[in-house]
């Protein structure tokens, strides 16, 4: 890159502010990505322009930020620092945005949602799209991940939780609680038959669970039944996997029986056994009177309590 365009644009980033925010986020990009094009890509930039603002970005600092290697770009130790206030900045960027999304008393604007995996994928989607139905300029960021996203910080606005915030200062509404049981896709149970008890679940070889999480085995335990890991025959950390895989008929495993009454197919066994999650609506304390967080909030406190009561007591 020519000098000339480096200082440039360490000119136009730090009179007086720091580098501006565009460097920053390309930093980040490079950080993620592991190289410039991977990064370019994910921007949806050109490749000469990502390397202008981290050679821009490098200057204005006084410090290099990454090294080549045969595998990429490697961050160096002052980048490796410099992680958390950078992904700090985007948060507040990506919060800022979504404040000036809406006018100030209008149901419209962006709401950003984080929920687990499951509930993420399989029960609010419909709950969005009723949502969206009347109030058409709402727009949503759903992010499904079983990780805790801070609420508190604003790093979401509104979160499905599937246990009491351990945080102070949120607004937490307690919707119930999610029933558990084992179930078995119907073409499974017509080869195999009923199983008796756990232990024949075991010996069929046919019980999913857990590769390295240890709720589901802690869960069990503490009702009596202690299981290793090779007790599984199917192994996934990700609770939609396990879902796809108990609709593929592979075998038995652990679902919400709202979930599960949906599906005609999947029948519950061993119905002495089972188990329940609390669910938790969260928002900021800031965020409840604003007109698109308190309609979203509304709606699907609504929308999670009838899918609560959905499971019944189904065999």
């Amino acid at each position: 890159m020519r000098p000339a365009a480096v200082r440039f644009l360490v000119r136009k980033a730090r009179p007086h502010a720091g580098p501006d925010w565009g460097l920053w986020r390309s930093f980040l990009a490079v950080l993620r990505a592991g190289s410039l094009a991977g990064a370019a890509r994910a921007l949806h930039l050109a490749h000469p322009t990502l390397r202008r603002h981290l050679e821009a970005l490098e200057a204005a600092l006084g410090t290099p930020l990454f090294t080549r290697s045969s595998a990429g770009l490697v961050p160096t130790s002052a980048a490796l620092a410099l992680r958390p206030a950078a992904e700090a900045m985007e948060a507040a960027a990506a919060r800022l945005l979504r404040e000036a999304s809406a006018a100030a008393e209008e149901a419209a604007g962006t709401v950003r949602i984080t929920a687990s995996e499951i509930v993420a994928v399989e029960v609010l989607p419909p709950l969005l799209a009723g949502l969206r139905a009347r109030h058409p300029r709402l727009a949503f960021e759903l992010v499904p991940s079983d990780a805790t996203l801070d609420v508190l910080r604003r790093d979401a606005d509104i979160a499905v939780r599937m246990a009491r915030p351990a945080s102070g200062g949120l607004i937490a509404q307690r919707l119930g609680a999610v029933p558990l049981g084992f179930f078995a896709h119907r073409r499974w149970l017509e080869a195999h038959g009923e199983p008796a008890d756990l232990p024949a679940l075991i010996e069929a070889g046919a019980l999913i669970g857990p590769d390295r999480g240890d709720a589901l085995p802690r869960a069990l335990a503490a009702q009596g039944m202690a299981l290793s890991r090779e007790a599984f025959a199917l192994r996934c950390d990700s609770d939609v996997s396990a879902f796809a895989a108990l609709r593929a008929g592979i075998g038995a495993g652990i679902c919400q029986v709202p979930l599960a009454a949906r599906l005609p197919e999947l029948r519950r066994v061993l119905p002495a056994l089972g188990a329940s999650l609390e669910m938790w609506l969260v928002t900021h304390p800031d965020l409840r009177a604003v007109p698109r967080v308190r309609v979203v909030l509304d709606a699907l406190a609504e929308g999670l309590r009838c899918y609560l009561a959905g499971g019944g007591d189904r065999p």
